[in-house]
């Protein structure tokens, strides 16, 4: 597919199936993401693959969290059916990339790049999984930003989650993308 061709069509995949991306198919997507723009040449992103057990490890996490702030907050515990959701959430596609952000302290990189940096690395990411005739979905949410996700994936104080990608074989036909009206995207200065 030529590029702008793929930059224009690709949209994002809310049903996904097995199989995910092989893993020689996802160590050539990981290195596009690698070349995302980079003031410094920080690198500051990394990924997390989660597939197989490490998926019902996840849901167990969300649990976990969501248990926590349910006690702490009102006493009480969550309910069985948003136990289920919970647990199966990681579940929506056969491959999770968590993309994490990891923040240096930087004479002439603030943090705001850094995060942008490693947002580019997410998209990167997810146009070369399309590329490779595989579907992706971004998410995010709060249990992205809960204490306890962070320390169950092992995230050091400057680390912070940019976004999951769920990854997979698309088990919808998405719409074609129509080009969008540029008048109210694009000023002239």
């Amino acid at each position: 597919m030529e590029a702008l061709e793929l930059l224009t069509s690709r949209v994002s995949i809310p049903k996904l199936r097995a199989p995910a991306p092989s893993k020689d198919v996802m160590a050539q997507c990981y290195q596009a993401a690698m070349r995302a723009p980079d003031h410094g040449r920080l690198k500051p992103w990394r990924f997390i693959h989660i597939e197989g057990d490490g998926l019902d490890r996840l849901g167990q996490l969300y649990l976990d969290a969501e248990n926590f702030d349910s006690v702490k907050d009102a006493g009480i515990e969550v309910s069985e059916v948003r136990q289920q959701k919970l647990l199966s959430m990681p579940k929506r596609a056969p491959l999770i990339v968590i993309v994490v952000a990891k923040v240096e302290q930087h004479p002439k990189v603030p943090r705001e790049e850094q995060l942008m940096a490693a947002a580019c690395a997410a998209y990167g990411l997810s146009v070369a999984v399309y590329d490779q005739g595989f579907g992706c979905m971004w998410r995010t949410g709060e249990l992205a930003y809960h204490p306890l996700v962070k320390t169950g994936l092992e995230l050091e104080e400057n680390e912070e989650i940019v976004g999951y990608l769920y990854i997979g074989t698309p088990d919808c036909r998405p719409k074609t993308p129509k080009p969008e009206d540029l008048s109210q995207f694009v000023k002239t200065f």
